[in-house]
């Protein structure tokens, strides 16, 4: 009898282990970006070398000294263009980082490149101080069009944006170009 109960207790743990596993891959929605190598004469990506990056709090390290993003985020409560962009290359995928992060809060997407492929992390802007945690999100649309398909540090990164994605109980428009030094 207490074998019976031991495989029967093994045997649900087992199933319940796999089902996560599954639950998690079923969470990333893995896309091909397109590839535009014309991307950098862009009208928008050239007018945004002509203004200062943007100064999100008063004690912020600013990383560039001209603009980095310009995307435009629509909620229902809300529509906001301050954004920037940070890019770093971590073995064999390019993490591209847009957000709004003010020291306190911060709202944006993590994008992971890898193999002609990506997928888009939500940030999750109840988060304290200087942490980065993000939510669960079902995208509706998704859309990444960057200049080249191999990044290496010291590499300008050059892309733009087009995502749109349930959150909660409303959707979240996300649309712009970007621009970023790979560290």
């Amino acid at each position: 009898m207490k074998r019976t109960l031991y495989f029967i207790f093994i045997l649900i743990f087992c199933l319940s282990i796999v089902s996560c596993k599954k639950e998690k891959k079923a969470e990333q929605s893995f896309e091909k970006f397109v590839i535009d190598k014309n991307l950098p004469q862009n009208d928008t990506i050239k007018l945004l070398s002509k203004y200062p990056e943007l100064k999100l709090y008063k004690k912020e390290k600013l990383e560039s000294k001209t603009r980095t993003a310009y995307i435009i985020q629509t909620t229902v409560l809300f529509q906001t263009d301050k954004y920037k962009c940070n890019a770093v290359s971590k073995n064999d995928t390019l993490e591209i980082l847009l957000n709004n992060n003010n020291g306190l809060y911060g709202n944006g997407v993590l994008i992971k490149v890898f193999d002609d492929h990506f997928f888009i992390k939500d940030i999750d802007p109840k988060t304290l101080h200087g942490e980065i945690k993000f939510m669960k999100t079902k995208p509706v649309y998704q859309k990444l069009v960057l200049n080249n398909n191999s990044f290496q540090k010291n590499d300008t990164v050059y892309g733009f944006i087009d995502y749109n994605t349930k959150v909660e109980n409303f959707t979240k428009d996300f649309i712009g170009y970007f621009r970023a030094l790979v560290k």
